[in-house]
């Protein structure tokens, strides 16, 4: 049994929806039924993807493209206005774009601006632009946020990714908190937590899937069973790493506080060896 806002006839939003996941997911919703827009700043790919989702496309859907940049809050204030004449009311938003050019605690600050205004920024901005509508029309709702393991453990190598992404589970948290404290609301949000998929932003040069790395399709696929499930945290194992390993290892993180460890304690030369024990415990 899928989600309420999740059915035939409603509206699916998906930003970054021209490639990987973001695609995966319009494909996965136009075959449950709804209309869907996908959004990217990227112009050939979104021509693409529109293709691909127009040639799947039940007689009676409907399938649109926006070009527009998550942080450019006048642009999507015009973009929910065209969805909303063209589509309807919008029942799924998912704000799914994002970058990882890389980063360092003192590297360029114009990485640091680009990381945190897309993929932080885009969420905030995606909500605010299509949220109030959903409110407002009274149907069933739900915005999905994705999120990323490395911003609830926090490895080492890529800060500005890590703090953008642990921005979008603050947000996210605080998000369904708000929609679950406000009278007869009828939207809900959810925080989509992706194990190692096999996308543009994780290739890195890598034109084969490795073994280790589910396919878009698949983290959709579970995406869509834990929504069904009622969950909020939509944590995805992938070809490596099991569910188990990765309570074991956001666990680890949150006692870093709590019996005041070094940070990032599980790298740390005089912890490592204790956290490969409590791994294997």
């Amino acid at each position: 049994m899928s989600h309420a806002a999740i059915a035939p006839g409603h509206t699916a939003v998906i930003m970054g929806g021209a490639s990987g996941i973001g695609l995966a997911a319009a494909r996965r919703f136009l075959a449950l039924g709804l209309n869907v827009a996908i959004v990217d700043r990227q112009m050939d790919p979104l021509a693409v993807a529109l293709e691909t989702l127009e040639a799947e496309a039940a007689s009676g859907q409907s399938v649109i493209a926006a070009a527009c940049d998550v942080t450019d809050r006048a642009g999507l204030a015009r973009t929910a206005a065209h969805v909303g004449r063209t589509l309807g009311p919008v029942h799924v938003l998912m704000n799914n774009a994002g970058i990882q050019p890389g980063s360092a605690i003192f590297g360029p600050e114009e990485g640091w601006d680009a990381v945190l205004s897309v993929n932080l920024g885009g969420v905030i901005n995606g909500t605010r632009a299509f949220g109030p509508a959903m409110l407002e029309h009274g149907a069933p709702g739900l915005i999905i946020n994705t999120g990323s393991k490395q911003g609830i453990t926090t490895p080492p190598g890529d800060p500005a990714y890590n703090v953008s992404k642990a921005g979008v589970k603050a947000y996210t948290e605080a998000l369904a908190h708000e929609l679950r404290e406000r009278p007869g609301c009828r939207v809900g949000a959810a925080l989509l937590i992706p194990g190692f998929v096999f996308t543009g932003l994780t290739a890195r040069g890598r034109t084969q899937k490795p073994d280790g790395a589910w396919t878009p399709e698949e983290t959709v696929d579970f995406m869509l069973e834990a929504l069904s499930a009622g969950d909020f945290y939509i944590l995805c194992p992938d070809n490596e790493v099991t569910r188990r390993t990765d309570e074991k290892r956001i666990l680890w993180a949150a006692q870093d506080v709590i019996e005041n460890r070094p940070p990032l304690s599980r790298w740390h030369p005089d912890w490592s060896g204790r956290f490969a024990d409590f791994m294997g415990s």
